[in-house]
């Protein structure tokens, strides 16, 4: 049977709260389950200090975030559970692959370009309060999933960028040295729960409108019933696909009563009675696991028996892979001689590449990127991978185009664009050295 390897990256920041439990946690200890399935769960605390540099709020965080998927039931005998920074493979293969990862490249990240667009827009120097965790963020995060060779990354779709970002600087890696890693996908589950906040509005500490995931019953329940509904009167028939309530009380509920509080929706139940029922299926899902975090959170040298467990199987991996890795960009013991190489067979210097993709709309496409791993172009959608291939093969054979404004021009359809930054010279050289 093939192994699935799925690594997942925790973030150690904030209370977690019921969107959080329904839309990651539950969905992520239900599949560490799964037969055929090697789960890695990481609690980033290195990405941490790029937002907070008080020593005591990431201690805290990790410890309460360590806490809420240990009482969640992630089972550590059966996954692999462990802190980022009790890895020290993982900053020094950053090392290696920042070496590799074109600044073009980084350039583009979503985060660091919206910290630059907002500092123009306010009128001040681009890079004013951007530090280098911020920009390097990319490589450590491909620093994370490429360490375990980890085939599936479930993220947002906000994080598809650098899950391509990590695919982009393995390889060419493995290009320059051999192929050592593994090219990871990115994994979005479309039927991710997203929770309604208190306003109705999707649950997010952005809009102050969350419910925490341990709050106290009593806390509970005078959330709950603060959670903004319509005016409509005892007896008058309610709108179950409108309601905020409604939307949670499926979260946590059976098919069945979910199909029963529908039609009490429709026979107009009163709101006070939809809150209570609605509390008491939240109280009866987190009463147990809330008793299991108060009880870790109390012992802290249980958690951290649990996290270097966890380490101690992760580095059974990391530690020799990163001896592999050191050999190969030359980081060897003198005495170690490497094979000289043929002088009838030079090494062949880094080429620029085409890359085909599909995106999440069903779409096909491709890039151009240069040697050093950063985009010159990126296509159109096609609706098959044989008229994306046709086109890249057209074009690697020296096929000519045009180049107007940021636009690709092939017999005067718009077929690609240039990617931020680059000028059309760099994509003739591209496809020159592609087509000799």
């Amino acid at each position: 049977m093939t192994v699935q390897r799925v690594l997942t990256g925790i973030t150690t920041s904030g209370t977690p709260h019921l969107g959080n439990y329904a839309g990651a946690i539950r969905p992520a200890v239900a599949a560490s389950r799964h037969p055929g399935v090697e789960s890695f769960y990481f609690l980033a605390d290195y990405h941490a200090l790029i937002k907070t540099t008080d020593p005591l709020r990431v201690q805290r965080s990790t410890l309460e975030i360590a806490a809420t998927w240990l009482a969640a039931g992630l089972d550590t005998d059966r996954v692999w559970f462990y802190r980022q920074s009790d890895i020290p493979e993982i900053p020094e293969l950053t090392w290696l692959l920042t070496c590799i990862a074109g600044k073009g490249l980084l350039n583009r990240a979503h985060a660091y370009k919206a910290a630059v667009d907002k500092n123009t827009a306010d009128g001040v120097d681009a890079d004013a309060g951007v530090n280098m965790g911020l920009y390097m963020y990319p490589v450590l995060m491909a620093a994370d999933i490429l360490m375990f060779k980890a085939h599936s990354v479930p993220v947002g779709r906000d994080q598809i960028q650098h899950i391509e970002m990590a695919r982009d600087i393995a390889g060419s890696f493995n290009h320059l040295h051999g192929e050592h890693f593994v090219l990871p996908e990115a994994a979005i589950d479309a039927s991710v729960a997203t929770l309604p906040g208190l306003d109705g509005r999707k649950m997010s500490k952005s809009y102050d409108n969350t419910i925490p995931l341990f709050a106290p019953s009593a806390e509970l329940k005078k959330l709950v019933f603060s959670i903004v509904t319509d005016s409509k009167a005892p007896g008058e028939p309610k709108d179950a696909d409108g309601s905020a309530l409604f939307e949670l009380f499926q979260a946590f509920s059976s098919a069945e009563e979910a199909r029963a509080m529908r039609t009490a929706f429709e026979e107009g139940i009163a709101w006070g009675e939809a809150k209570q029922a609605l509390f008491e299926h939240i109280e009866r899902a987190v009463a147990p696991m809330r008793e299991r975090y108060e009880a870790l959170i109390a012992e802290p040298a249980q958690i951290e028996k649990h996290l270097l467990e966890g380490a101690a199987k992760a580095r059974a991996i990391a530690t020799p892979f990163m001896s592999e890795l050191r050999h190969a960009v030359g980081l060897r013991r003198l005495t170690d001689v490497a094979r000289p190489a043929r002088a009838d067979k030079p090494r062949a210097a880094a080429q620029p590449q085409f890359k085909q993709y599909r995106e999440a709309d069903g779409r096909f496409h491709f890039k151009l990127v240069h040697a050093e791993g950063h985009a010159l172009l990126v296509s159109a959608g096609f609706a098959t991978p044989r008229e994306a291939g046709a086109l890249v093969a057209f074009l690697k054979q020296g096929g000519e185009f045009e180049v107007a404004g940021n636009g690709v021009f092939v017999a005067g359809e718009r077929v690609a664009e240039l990617a931020a930054d680059v000028v059309a010279i760099e994509v003739r050289a591209a496809l020159a050295a592609l087509a000799a």
